[in-house]
């Protein structure tokens, strides 16, 4: 949006604040230090300890020329360290080829700085696994295990990844072309190979055939993009200085792992890149991610969680995220889209989100959801956010609000439900909406609270299935006439709400939900219309005091 006389003062003001914050903390924060910080009881955590013992990857025959292909080498000290008790496999200054890397437990595998690590662009050296192409630097069911060091992880992602026309300016879609990717049939994105192109077709050939082989899945090899780093089903993981750009899809994606730290890592993938997200914990607990900068194609930083929880414990739990920035990327944190195993206790604070598609964006979908709550986000600073700055959305890649939305579904245990969600000291300068919360009819998003927040934005605020909302010392400041638009909404709690001289209308009422509305501690002068209802809402569903 444009620097409008709102969004310079909010601006000016965020950056004040901002400088203040910065002044008044430590250089740096430790661990215990957050953990003493969180609004709910976190678990201590640890970052593994290593032997002394160092495996030089030359040492096994690696040559870093960036011409050899050095896989071997990274498996023979890798399994050298492993077998000796642990230690640290080291990779030196170099430029190195390699295929997949797995990791194993009591190993830090640690790249100097200078070292450049660049994972080939031949697919055919890269196994299929059940029916999915092996992640290029993996690791499973370890304990004591980390990737450190100030080196760079390249894993040549743009061998593997479609792009999309409306991503793409005409130069890089001219010059993706001449590299020899092939134009979709409808002339809408671009496929590195026929082969990633047929893809989605062959696969759905083989739905419904029984004792498939990895023989079976190769035609759609290229298709088949893999995440560049997961460590799964581990415990006392640490990732610690490292970059990784260029990944065939996530960079980052923990899954079911335990006792996690993720620090001063950066994340750096083209805003084209797609499915492109940088940092995605899948059903974690007890993780910490600080000090990390990403520049993502999708999501920034993400909270996935699938399963069924066990004895109704969230599967994604105990989580901080501290101190981080995020540039571009669809959301700069996100919860989504799949939520079905449950998420609890999430701190999200001292992040910074710049030119990000969305600052906080929460969202799920009928079919991919569960109880998401006790998630506290405070002091996060944004600037030129394309859309929402705070979005709650259960339709994501769905109908929206209007059409088959309207209609009523019996909830069930893949039902989202958002619920509990703290948010305060909120900065943002420019959006394209301050604040949108999209509900169910069955099951509206519920119990948010905000306080203390300025945004400046081109529309304010609008909510439809909700309840159980507070905005306490909250500043929207928007060109738009109406403050509020609210479409069954019932039991918001405005205290202290403070806005523009251009506002016409303060709550704009639809839908016969809406009631128990209370305005407190607010001007109304100089606002013509403090209440417009219709569509079944009634103007004494909204008390002003």
């Amino acid at each position: 949006m444009k620097m409008n006389k709102y969004t310079r003062a909010a601006f000016l003001l965020g950056l004040c604040l901002a400088a203040g914050k910065m002044q008044a903390q430590t250089p740096a924060h430790t661990i215990d230090y957050y953990i003493a910080h969180a609004p709910f009881k976190m678990p201590a955590i640890t970052a593994p300890t290593f032997a002394g013992k160092v495996f030089n990857i030359k040492d096994y025959g690696a040559v870093g020329d960036g011409q050899t292909l050095n896989t071997s080498a990274f498996e023979k000290a890798i399994s050298a360290c492993n077998a000796a008790g642990g230690g640290t496999v080291l990779i030196p200054s170099g430029l190195w080829l390699t295929g997949p890397i797995e990791l194993k437990s009591n190993v830090n595998l640690h790249a100097e700085r200078g070292a450049l690590i660049t994972f080939s662009t031949d697919h055919s050296i890269y196994p299929i696994v059940e029916g999915k192409t092996k992640t290029l630097l993996s690791g499973n069911k370890l304990e004591n295990v980390a990737v450190t060091g100030d080196g760079v992880f390249d894993g040549g992602g743009d061998t593997w990844r479609p792009l999309k026309k409306t991503k793409a300016s005409p130069s890089l879609w001219a010059d993706m072309q001449k590299h020899g990717h092939v134009v979709s049939k409808d002339g809408s994105m671009l496929w590195p190979t026929q082969e990633a192109m047929d893809g989605e077709a062959y696969l759905k050939t083989l739905k419904g055939k029984a004792n498939l082989t990895p023989q079976d899945y190769l035609p759609a090899r290229d298709f088949l993009r893999p995440t560049m780093v997961s460590i799964t089903n581990s415990k006392n993981v640490l990732f610690d200085g490292p970059t990784f750009k260029n990944s065939p899809q996530f960079a980052l994606n923990p899954k079911n792992c335990t006792d996690m730290i993720i620090r001063n890592v950066t994340i750096f993938n083209e805003y084209w890149a797609q499915n492109g997200d940088a940092i995605d914990l899948s059903s974690c607990k007890n993780a910490i991610v600080f000090n990390c900068t990403v520049h993502a194609g999708d999501d920034g930083i993400c909270m996935k969680s699938s399963g069924t929880p066990k004895d109704g414990e969230a599967a994604l739990k105990n989580i901080i995220i501290a101190d981080c920035v995020v540039y571009h990327a669809h959301g700069g944190f996100v919860v989504g889209s799949n939520t079905d195993g449950g998420m609890q206790n999430v701190y999200v604070t001292n992040c910074n989100y710049v030119n990000t598609d969305v600052g906080i964006r929460i969202k799920s979908s009928r079919g991919r959801g569960g109880l998401v709550h006790d998630i506290y986000i405070d002091n996060i600073y944004m600037h030129n956010i394309l859309n929402e700055a705070v979005l709650f959305s259960t339709y994501y890649e769905d109908d929206g609000p209007g059409g088959d939305s309207g209609k009523t579904f019996e909830v069930n245990a893949k039902t989202p439900r958002f619920q509990d969600f703290h948010i305060s000291n909120v900065y943002c300068s420019g959006a394209h909406n301050a604040i949108s919360i999209v509900g169910l009819p069955e099951m509206p998003v519920s119990k948010l609270y905000f306080e203390n927040m300025i945004i400046s934005a081109d529309k304010p605020v609008d909510m439809s299935q909700a309840a159980d909302i507070s905005l306490k010392n909250v500043k929207v400041l928007s060109p738009e006439k109406t403050l509020f638009s609210l479409n069954n909404t019932s039991n918001l709690k405005i205290d202290h709400m403070e806005f523009g001289d251009n506002i016409h209308t303060f709550i704009s009422l639809k839908g016969e939900k809406s009631s128990g509305i209370s305005v407190a501690n607010t001007r109304m002068e100089g606002i013509s219309a403090p209440v417009e209802a219709g569509d079944g809402a009634k103007k004494d569903g909204v008390v002003i005091k």
